[in-house]
């Protein structure tokens, strides 16, 4: 297969059907959710069957554990896949909607409307759930997409593919508004990540390898998060209850999430009192720490924490603690160490608190909650693209409104400017 044309000519059939997915209504997109749903529950068992060359291939090819649990599809995962088409089928509609309307001097109305971005391509790893997951949330906002996934899903994907086709087919939409690759070439990444022409934003999901090749080569806009190095801060005024809950939470809830605590920070004046308890029920979970000097002095079970912990996502069960002065040591901190994907503070005060949201620049800043919130689906948005850590565009969970983008609109009637 000749990859560059094959991926030219995968582009220029998106860039073609993006017209016709940007000016279709809530109605169509919404019908062609439901029907890609019925499609998989239809599709039942060859997604199964497919699903189970994929996890054969995998097991001779030596995958990893993490890697085969994330590639298994089961009749759970086959309804969950389902609910979320019918969620985002429920979710409310940006495309077209129209804020910040003002009569100006002149007499005209000025506001901004919501557009989709074009064509998004998604490159992704192992989950087959992702391709319909990322082919509802593009389709509802009116963006054509190209999904690569992994080559250890291919045929996963394949199967998922199919049941996009015939629920886009059922409404009269083209088949090409979402097109998933059919080629494990590495090839046809550097391709897609380098067609501005045809691709609008790439959205990487995966390793930090996978985000760091593609942030360096691509030559297309990318919405990415490299880290999830995330911190939670026990101030000098944080109810003891709370931060036991919040730290436990945020750390053992699940080990190799990207909104995962990695970094613990106490104010000394609460260390004694707090630090042992938590860490208590941190190692009887399994997780290894890694502490600063006072903390070692305060807690014998923790290891030396070196300077390349503080700035290390472990996505494992290891937690790095530090002893702080207060909150501007706690912030300097954050302000050094942080990937920019979320930080929350333990506080009962509210100035400290209200100091934390306006000053820590991070894409979620909380207040007692667990950084584990840090999550599209939590946040409301119904299902998520990926997290963004970047500052431009869409910043935090990347849901419907962050797969758009925003027009001025002007309202005259005959109005001429003078």
């Amino acid at each position: 297969m000749d990859i560059k044309h094959y991926m030219g000519q995968l582009g220029r059939q998106a860039r073609q059907a993006s017209r016709a997915i940007a000016a279709a209504d809530s109605g169509v997109k919404n019908r062609a959710l439901l029907a890609m749903a019925a499609s998989v529950d239809a599709h039942r068992e060859a997604i199964l069957l497919a699903n189970a060359k994929d996890l054969a291939a995998g097991e001779n090819n030596g995958l990893e554990p993490a890697l085969m649990d994330r590639l298994a599809l089961n009749d759970k995962g086959i309804d969950g896949i389902i609910e979320g088409l019918t969620q985002v089928a429920a979710l409310a509609d940006p495309v077209g909607a129209i804020s910040d309307l003002n009569y100006r001097p002149s007499g005209i109305q000025v506001g901004k409307m919501r557009v989709p971005l074009g064509v998004v391509g998604i490159i992704y790893e192992s989950r087959p759930n992702v391709t319909l997951e990322a082919a509802s949330l593009c389709l509802k906002s009116g963006n054509a997409a190209i999904l690569r996934g992994g080559s250890e899903a291919i045929h996963s994907n394949q199967a998922l593919a199919m049941c996009i086709r015939e629920g886009l087919a059922s409404v009269g939409l083209p088949e090409t508004v979402v097109q998933v690759l059919e080629t494990t070439d590495r090839a046809a990444v550097g391709e897609l990540i380098t067609m501005p022409e045809f691709v609008d934003v790439v959205v990487p999901r995966g390793g930090k390898g996978l985000i760091e090749r593609i942030s360096r080569d691509a030559t297309v806009t990318v919405i990415k998060h490299l880290d999830g190095i995330c911190h939670v801060y026990i101030d000098d005024a944080a109810d003891a209850d709370k931060a036991y809950a919040i730290a436990l939470n945020a750390k053992t809830h699940r080990y190799g999430t990207c909104n995962t605590m990695e970094t613990l920070l106490i104010a000394e004046t609460r260390a004694e009192e707090l630090l042992p308890r938590i860490a208590e029920a941190m190692m009887e979970k399994g997780v290894e720490l890694r502490g600063c000097p006072r903390t070692r002095q305060i807690f014998m079970g923790a290891v030396e924490a070196s300077e390349e912990d503080w700035a290390t996502e472990y996505l494992a069960p290891i937690l790095s603690i530090r002893v702080v002065s207060g909150l501007e040591q706690a912030m300097d901190h954050i302000a050094q160490f942080s990937s920019g994907h979320t930080e929350s503070i333990v506080t009962e005060n509210y100035t400290v608190g209200r100091r934390f949201l306006r000053e820590v620049d991070s894409s979620s800043v909380m207040i007692n909650a667990s950084t584990r919130f840090a999550d599209g689906f939590e946040y409301g948005l119904g299902a998520e693209i990926g997290i963004s850590t970047d500052k431009i565009h869409a910043r935090g969970p990347v849901g419907l409104e962050g797969l758009t983008s925003q027009k001025y609109i002007v309202l005259g009637d005959g109005h001429i400017r003078v």
